[in-house]
């Protein structure tokens, strides 16, 4: 490297305009919170978060990353697992989507998953990991440990104990899906990641809160009081990007205590259900932005997380056909393009690693 972000701090912190925007000030003592406790890109004053201006501003400073193989830029592939069990209201979506997929084996897939734990088409990591292998990628797998969530009861960690060392055994990451109500609670993390480490015998060291709730900057020193080592909760649900303007890993800054915290952040930028739920934008009109936000990041230099989520590979039953075949399409051809680029293909626990 040639200068670290520890030698910039100081040029960030004595331009006011850069600074607040990566503390993002505006977000403390807020009261704009969606019904999930979330603050919304569309609250935000800064409203080009396609531009990772902060980043940008530190490369002129002279902050530069080197990745192993002299790769120009990285890319974090993350999965949470929201789903195992079938639930009544999958099966319903199926016939609510019935006329647009015209696919009867969605719903028998979707019963026998029902009927059938171990049938269930969520149980589809073998697949997914399938896929990356084609272009020498390795991804992240968020789980729950606690099974209370606001939209119904989620599964048992104890149930995948065997694809969860599948999944190790791929060189793939496990990470700590934190549970709906316990993303405030220290205490309740740490159960869950001890939880976690005594059935997969692995050390947990990172994780993305549920629903991407996240309070700036509590979050992050919950987090770290909850022994964990990096985070990448940090992205918008309802917007793509950058949203402190960083593309580049770092270290949060707290200002009540004019301290930094002791934890790595590897922001979000992109997630399937952002495009569907909130841009209203199908596979093929995501791809644009998408490519946009990839050629953004490798200019500078930087990483780009992306999270799609284990259902939808899961076709055709794909969390009730609400994902169509070309999502899967979308995933992979985000792959295919990162590799003719020559990017770093990789989980959040390689780039912990590489930036700590």
């Amino acid at each position: 490297m040639n200068k670290d972000f520890v030698e910039v701090y100081g040029q960030l912190i004595n331009n006011p305009e850069y600074w607040d925007m990566f503390t993002k000030k505006e977000e403390y003592n807020t009261k704009r919170y969606d019904e999930h406790k979330r603050f919304r890109f569309s609250d935000s004053k800064y409203r080009d978060a396609l531009n990772p201006s902060v980043s940008k501003y530190l490369i002129e400073k002279g902050y530069s990353v080197e990745y192993p193989d002299n790769k120009k830029f990285a890319v974090a592939l993350t999965h949470d697992v929201d789903d195992i069990y079938v639930k009544n209201k999958h099966i319903f979506w199926s016939l609510l989507n019935l006329p647009k997929n015209r696919d009867f084996s969605m719903i028998y897939n979707l019963i026998i998953g029902k009927i059938n734990k171990r049938k269930t088409p969520y149980l589809n990591f073998k697949k997914i990991i399938e896929i990356e292998k084609k272009y020498n990628a390795i991804s992240s797998f968020y789980f729950f440990a606690n099974n209370k969530d606001i939209f119904g009861i989620k599964y048992d960690f104890e149930d995948v104990q065997d694809e969860t060392i599948y999944i190790l055994d791929q060189n793939c990451e496990i990470g700590l899906h934190t549970g709906y109500y316990s993303y405030e609670s220290i205490e309740e993390i740490k159960k869950e990641k001890t939880k976690m480490e005594k059935i997969i015998g692995k050390k947990i060291i990172g994780s993305r809160n549920h629903v991407l709730r996240f309070k700036t900057p509590d979050s992050w020193e919950v987090l770290c009081n909850a022994g964990l080592l990096y985070d990448t909760s940090f992205g918008y649900h309802d917007m793509i990007g950058f949203r402190n303007g960083m593309c580049h890993p770092f270290q949060p800054f707290n200002l009540n205590t004019n301290k930094k915290i002791n934890i790595l952040e590897i922001p979000l930028n992109i997630q399937d259900m952002t495009f569907l739920i909130y841009m209203k934008t199908n596979a093929k009109d995501s791809w644009n932005q998408i490519k946009n936000l990839i050629d953004t990041t490798e200019r500078m230099e930087g990483v780009l997380t992306i999270l799609w989520h284990n259902w939808t590979f899961c076709l055709p039953a794909s969390l009730g056909g609400l994902f169509d075949k070309e999502w899967t399409k979308l995933y992979e051809k985000i792959l295919k393009y990162c590799s003719e680029k020559d990017a770093w293909l990789t989980n959040c626990k390689e780039i912990c690693n590489h930036f700590k």
